[in-house]
């Protein structure tokens, strides 16, 4: 059996994305779904590698950015303490997630104040 993820990109004229669009419709997601931006990677077995997809539309803005980041570290880390049961090692990845939202808020602050 196979199931579908699908992903549109729609691309502005200088090859920037403009419109990102998903739907899995084997996974209960039949309609296109809208998202600013996409973290993709896949693990190549046979060359030990990873490979990545990384996309975000003009319209993200760099608070959207930090929360994004902050939420994948976080899900990488439940991920990570489902697959190999280390759960003390997950639990630096949520720490080191919370430490990254708290400097990434303060630069953006920052740069907002300047």
């Amino acid at each position: 059996m196979k199931s579908n993820i699908n992903i549109q990109v729609e691309l502005a004229e200088d090859k920037m994305p403009e419109k990102i669009e998903w739907r899995a419709p084997d996974g209960g997601v039949p309609e296109w779904q809208k998202a600013k931006a996409i973290l993709l990677g896949l693990w190549d077995g046979d060359e030990k590698s990873a490979m990545r997809i990384d996309l975000w539309t003009t319209k993200m803005m760099v608070d959207e950015m930090n929360d994004f980041y902050f939420q994948t570290f976080f899900g990488m880390a439940d991920t990570y303490a489902r697959a190999t049961r280390n759960t003390e090692l997950a639990n630096e990845i949520k720490d080191f997630a919370k430490a990254f939202l708290k400097k990434a808020g303060d630069a953006l602050e920052q740069s907002e104040n300047k």
